[in-house]
């Protein structure tokens, strides 16, 4: 390793030569790769970070290009699952890092088997629904791991720190605090606001990782960068409640428990539907593929994934069994679309 690869970073007298052996130490746990996940990433891999892990369910698109900052039109021509384009690139960022690639959905049980048989330090969300925030929020609390909000739309970006036994959780906040559910597919997004929330987020995560702990903010952020709007709301442990399912006296994580055998997710703006099948064993993508030409549907596959096109509907499907199903915003026809090539 270079010896002044990080001085600048060591420079800064917070962080100094302890806390940039800190830093390389750590393990960090990021749940999407899309803007928030991408640019947490870079920012953090490029700060020397030790171990960074990246979970994503997608594949890169041309439209994620205007802001998702570790990938390029290579990536979108190839279809490249998220996980491993963002993987791809950190290393040659940073040979000194660790860096692992998960191509799956961010479900309640992968995430207990990674948490445990893996130490993580700091988890970041760089997720796009609430369905997703709930289940890190009651790993988090369940297995004692900090873990950052962060959410943009439009213009829009929010920010906050839950750390168990130092502030109330994403339950007992969302009682008090608006959030809004706009979705960058609905409402657009300009770079700037997925830029402000990857500082203010990777900014939170370097005090922790680097022992700046009593640093961390302790405020529910919330921007808007064209009208001008910012305001913070100060969130403190007596804000939790004592019922409270995930942080209170006598916790049950219910979005831990067991999910169904296929989920269906809808998603607003793009006229698509997610269909989640758990599996035991992944999917022989080349049978699926020989079983589709029967159908007489048109076939494209890289060693990640399976399209199927047909008629207006175009399937990618994934080793695991997940699949993104195009043209339909309709669950049911998803799920016959799924079943028909599945079985």
């Amino acid at each position: 390793m270079s010896h002044d690869r990080y001085s600048r970073q060591q420079n800064f007298s917070p962080i100094g030569t302890e806390g940039q052996q800190e830093l390389m130490t750590k393990h960090v746990l990021i749940l999407g790769a899309g803007a928030l996940g991408s640019g947490n990433a870079e920012l953090l891999a490029r700060s020397g970070v030790g171990t960074i892990t990246i979970i994503d369910r997608d594949y890169v698109e041309w439209s994620n290009l205007q802001r998702q900052s570790l990938y390029c039109e290579q990536d979108a021509i190839d279809q490249l699952p998220k996980a491993v384009a963002a993987a791809n690139r950190l290393r040659q960022i940073n040979s000194d890092i660790t860096v692992h690639a998960h191509v799956m959905d961010c479900t309640a049980s992968d995430l207990i088997a990674l948490l445990d048989h893996t130490k993580v330090d700091l988890m970041l969300d760089a997720t796009d629904n609430f369905a997703i925030r709930y289940i890190l929020n009651d790993v988090a609390y369940r297995y004692q791991i900090p873990w950052i909000y962060g959410a943009c739309s439009g213009s829009y970006g929010a920010v906050s720190n839950f750390i168990p036994g130092q502030t109330s959780c994403l339950h007992c906040v969302l009682e008090r605090i608006p959030v809004g559910s706009a979705t960058c597919d609905r409402e657009g997004i300009i770079a700037p606001a997925v830029q402000m929330v990857v500082a203010m987020q990777s900014a939170e995560a370097l005090k922790w990782l680097s022992g700046n702990r009593a640093q961390m903010s302790d405020r529910f952020t919330v921007f808007d960068l064209w009208s001008n709007m910012y305001q913070s709301i100060r969130m403190h442990i007596p804000g939790k409640r004592e019922s409270c399912p995930t942080c209170g006296l006598q916790p049950s994580y219910p979005y831990l428990k067991s999910e169904s055998a296929m989920r269906t997710e809808a998603l607003c703006g793009r006229d698509s539907v997610w269909i989640r099948y758990p599996r035991q064993e992944p999917l022989d993508l080349n049978l699926v593929a020989s079983h589709a030409v029967q159908l007489h549907a048109k076939v494209k596959s890289n060693p990640y994934l399976l399209q199927i096109q047909e008629d207006e509907y175009r399937l990618v499907i994934f080793q695991d069994g997940r699949a993104l199903i195009h043209g339909t915003s309709d669950p049911l026809e998803a799920k016959k679309l799924y079943l028909r090539y599945l079985t």
